[in-house]
């Protein structure tokens, strides 16, 4: 498979999940994008159509404790980071967009630390 059919059906399946998850006030969406080397993280409220909040591991914070540590747990760190940020500006709830990517690895490492953190999807 071609890089850019992958790529395309990457997004064909992100455009069926944002057709069924939609970020409003009180729920916004969590939305993933990971890269080869990073991972980022916004919660957004599609309503308005602004990021409320947002992580990645080019994060000061998180850069200078993710040194020799695997992408997988930079993807943690970054969902701890973010779950912490989403919880000072009183967001409790929101709806997991994985972008069409697999619910596995990095995704899920990013989900799962988010949710010990306390945010609720």
């Amino acid at each position: 498979m071609a890089k850019d059919s992958r790529r395309v059906a990457r997004l064909r399946r992100h455009a069926r999940v944002r057709a069924k998850i939609k970020g409003t006030p009180e729920v916004p969406r969590l939305s993933v994008f990971r890269s080869p080397n990073h991972i980022y993280a916004q919660v957004i409220d599609d309503t308005q159509g602004c990021t409320l909040v947002a992580a990645s591991t080019l994060d000061a914070e998180v850069k200078s404790e993710a040194n020799g540590k695997t992408k997988t747990s930079k993807s943690a760190l970054v969902g701890t980071l973010l779950a912490k940020r989403a919880i000072s500006k009183g967001i409790k709830m929101v709806a997991f967009d994985r972008g069409g990517f697999k619910y596995h690895g990095r995704v899920k490492a990013l989900a799962d630390a988010a949710r010990e953190e306390g945010l609720k999807f």
